[in-house]
């Protein structure tokens, strides 16, 4: 069972009228979830999707989001999930890269024309909706792809590169499925659990150790399309939630909501977090005020997924200052002169992507001749293998558990008139984990920087702050001090 639809199919066996999905009032079975999978599958082809073929779905987290994407996977076509923050722009580049076959598209979501926005790029032909292709009146399912084989690409996730170009790295079948058991069978997460998913299914934490981890456990999976606090707490009381991964954004919510002491959160045991600094104060009160017994931190990329990951017992301090060890199937070593010593984290292992598509060359700069991906993170490990990252080489941040890459926005605030000279890094705020802040040399206001931003960014990507300055700081070679930026 090393490709997603025989995990599928295996689930739909095992756990049959099982509840899979719990949507509003809507209940779908793990046996309607594979019958509503096959239909769809059927919509693919009859749109001429075909093996091989690559679908862009672009939605936010709902029942549909998941039928839509494991019909991908049941057709032998690959999926490239798109944030639904970006832009038609954004969007269609990706669709453009990945030469899709067709574009799956929810309209309307945060009242944005998403349609509109591909048709005013050039992006028309072979878009659908995600309710057409989803809808319960299809005509008989369509049959597992049995070619679909563990090495095949099942999926492709586009993150920046430094250079600010998305880059879109490839995933086998074996690999998705590989690491959402791994996160699960260290979670402890079965049958049992009530997974409430807040996490983006277009990003690895949301799609991999969310959508198939559920099938790989038969936990039921509660999906919210925006993190919404009284929804949350509605759900985690009515619905007896047990499992709730996310950004420290989500728990800080949660610890300072107004009535959150007459609420009954206890049915809380696991929280997962991550992808942003963890004050060890957090960890304490989750597990004290919340009652969650297991709090746990991880450390992943979209390259890898999940990495190291701490584990149930561990103590606070050191779930908030590492992010555990090496899960079962990776390994990790620091680059650094001797033993102990802050250096570039490298990982290796059953998890690592495949490569970047059709880039040959930022492959072979990312993972080395021996198969270890250079991650660009600074890190040292302890003796007993748990990681503590200390540093960034490269700039990226990240905001409210999205990654941020300065280099995109700078190329983008560098086409405004008024903008001479231009550098984006991440500060410290305490809900989002760290915001953006430019530091702009030119006559442009901070007003006019924001405001052109927000036309052509996705909203976390647009810095919060925008600071003017004579000139950047720089060495002899010419490259920004961002580190010099950073104190001020």
């Amino acid at each position: 069972m090393d490709t997603i639809p025989a995990v599928l199919r295996d689930a739909a066996q095992r756990y049959g009228d099982r509840p899979a999905y719990v949507e509003n009032d809507q209940v779908l079975t793990f046996a309607d979830l594979l019958d509503r999978v096959e239909r769809t599958a059927s919509a693919y082809r009859d749109a001429g999707v075909r093996r091989g073929d690559r679908i862009v779905l672009w939605a936010p987290n709902s029942t549909a989001w998941v039928i839509a994407a494991l019909a991908v996977s049941w057709s032998g076509a690959t999926l490239v999930p798109a944030n639904t923050r970006y832009l038609g722009a954004e969007v269609a580049e990706i669709v453009e890269r990945v030469g899709a076959a067709l574009v799956v598209v929810e309209d309307g979501f945060l009242g944005r024309h998403q349609i509109d926005e591909l048709r005013a790029e050039g992006v028309s032909r072979s878009v659908v909706t995600l309710a057409s292709v989803t809808a319960a009146d299809l005509p008989s399912g369509a049959p597992f792809d049995d070619e679909v084989g563990p090495d095949d690409v099942a999926d492709i996730l586009f993150t920046s590169g430094t250079t600010g170009r998305p880059k879109g790295a490839m995933s086998a079948h074996r690999q998705t499925v590989g690491v959402a058991r791994a996160w699960g069978e260290l979670g402890g997460v079965t049958a049992a659990d009530r997974y409430l998913v807040v996490n983006p299914f277009f990003h690895s934490f949301g799609y991999k150790v969310g959508i198939v981890t559920g099938l790989t456990t038969g936990a039921t999976l509660y999906p919210l399309a925006t993190f919404d606090l009284e929804r949350t707490m509605d759900l985690i009381e009515s619905e007896r939630i047990s499992v709730l991964p996310g950004a420290p954004a989500v728990y800080q919510s949660l610890l300072t909501a107004p009535g959150r002491e007459e609420r009954d959160l206890s049915s809380l045991r696991l929280a997962v977090t991550g992808a942003a600094v963890v004050p060890v104060v957090l960890i304490e009160r989750m597990r004290e005020e919340l009652g969650i017994d297991q709090v746990v931190t991880a450390f992943g990329m979209t390259e890898a997924v999940v990495v190291t990951m701490a584990r149930n017992g561990d103590d606070a301090e050191l779930v908030a200052t590492t992010c555990g060890r090496a899960i079962p199937g990776m390994e990790t070593r620091i680059d650094a002169a001797s033993p102990g010593e802050a250096g570039e984290l490298l990982v290796r292992g059953e998890f690592v992507m495949l490569g970047y598509l059709d880039d040959p060359a930022a492959t072979a700069e990312a993972i080395d001749a021996d198969g270890w991906l250079h991650t660009g993170d600074v890190g040292v490990l302890d003796g007993a293998g748990n990681l503590r990252i200390t540093d960034r080489l490269k700039d990226m941040y990240i905001s409210g558990g999205f990654n941020v890459y300065p280099a995109e926005v700078e190329q983008v605030l560098m086409r405004l008139d008024g903008v001479d000279d231009v550098a984006v890094v991440g500060v410290p705020d305490e809900r989002m984990g760290e915001v953006g802040k430019a530091y702009v040399v030119g006559s442009a206001p901070a007003e006019e920087v924001l405001a052109f931003a927000r036309t052509r960014l996705a909203n976390f990507k647009v810095p919060r702050f925008v600071e003017s300055i004579d000139v950047l700081p720089r060495n002899l070679s010419g490259k920004v001090l961002k580190t010099e930026l950073r104190k001020n």
